[in-house]
């Protein structure tokens, strides 16, 4: 538990709280923020994966509060005037998670209150929702307007869905942003196990196999590998997500992505190329306990932040593997670090 009464006495800044801050995009945005020159960061977390400190290991912050502590200072309104505000990351993300209850409390419950207290003492908040909320589309237009219309596939997808409808229903989207995450990529993801993304997954198998196994397709209309998604690379999501958290006049639900499908097949062949393999792909059936939620096309559109005013070119599929691979993967500390 934070040292409320030091921590009100000894300091007049504003602090930016990060929750899910030890996980892949909660961690990496410490690092964006420290590499703007900003370490007045509360990281809340409570991780259950034993590698997920070295996310954070190599970043600057002013403490660490777990979930509930958190929740406990923001129902006493404990710190109102030392919040500037909090980028919510915190949840369940793993996206064949069965337990309803778990997720409810985790993703949805757990979220309304923190929102809550934000609105209420004018912090900024902006939160992480999930491309998994669109299901098959075909459709992934961010208008908030269309949210009723939305068909998750799986129950991951439902509890950040929730949220969104609640938000937009009680007029909170006019003072919050919700960001759709596409499929991100990069470094500090490691500790996630089969929630890693596909690239870092098919980086270790083509290193150690020298082939990659993808799975088949049951779609007539998409060959074997071809499924496609938007992938994108961690620098570019955080920057998307920082850009809309320090603009507190620009809310509703905005896409994080690139807003160009690529397939699997157009990443493992990138890997290959990265690593001078030669290309060996299988194809292999998919497991039953995903193939009727399996997503076979997802590709964000990102007008809506274009229009809002972000310009910055993204990477590319190419140029965010090489990135990944080269910077990272193939170093000895693998994880986002703040340049000395």
């Amino acid at each position: 538990m934070l040292d409320l009464k030091a921590y009100r006495e000894k300091s007049m800044k504003k602090y930016h709280i990060i929750t899910g801050g030890m996980g892949f995009i909660g961690s990496a945005l410490v690092w964006k923020l420290n590499e703007m020159g900003i370490d007045t960061i509360i990281i809340v977390d409570s991780p259950d994966k034993p590698d997920s400190w070295k996310n954070i290991a190599n970043l600057r912050f002013y403490d660490i509060v777990s979930k509930e502590d958190f929740l406990t200072i923001v129902e006493k309104n404990a710190l109102k005037k030392s919040i500037s505000g909090i980028l919510h990351m915190g949840a369940c993300s793993d996206t064949t998670e069965k337990n309803a209850s778990f997720l409810l409390e985790n993703n949805y419950q757990y979220t309304k209150k923190i929102a809550l207290a934000a609105i209420k003492n004018n912090w900024r908040f902006v939160y992480a929702s999930s491309a998994a909320t669109y299901g098959n589309g075909p459709d992934f237009i961010d208008n908030e307007s269309n949210l009723s219309s939305l068909k998750p596939l799986n129950m991951y997808g439902y509890s950040k869905y929730l949220f969104d409808l609640w938000a937009y229903r009680n007029g909170f989207l006019k003072k919050i942003a919700g960001l759709k995450f596409f499929n991100v990529f990069g470094p500090n993801e490691y500790h996630k196990g089969e929630m890693r993304s596909v690239v870092v997954k098919k980086f270790f198998e083509i290193q150690q196999t020298d082939s990659a196994r993808l799975f088949k397709s049951y779609k007539q209309e998409y060959p074997d590998g071809e499924q496609k998604r938007d992938f994108i690379y961690i620098k570019d999501a955080v920057e998307m997500t920082l850009f809309i958290y320090f603009k507190p006049r620009v809310n509703g639900i905005f896409n994080i992505g690139t807003g160009i499908a690529r397939s699997f097949n157009d990443i493992v062949r990138c890997i290959f190329n990265i690593l001078g393999k030669k290309e060996k792909i299988q194809y292999i059936e998919m497991p039953d306990v995903i193939k009727n939620s399996y997503q076979y096309f997802t590709q964000a559109d990102i007008s809506k932040i274009r229009k809002a005013g972000y310009k910055k070119e993204l990477f590319s599929l190419e140029s965010g593997i090489e990135d990944y691979i080269k910077k990272y993967l193939l170093s000895e500390n693998p994880y986002l670090k703040i340049q000395s």
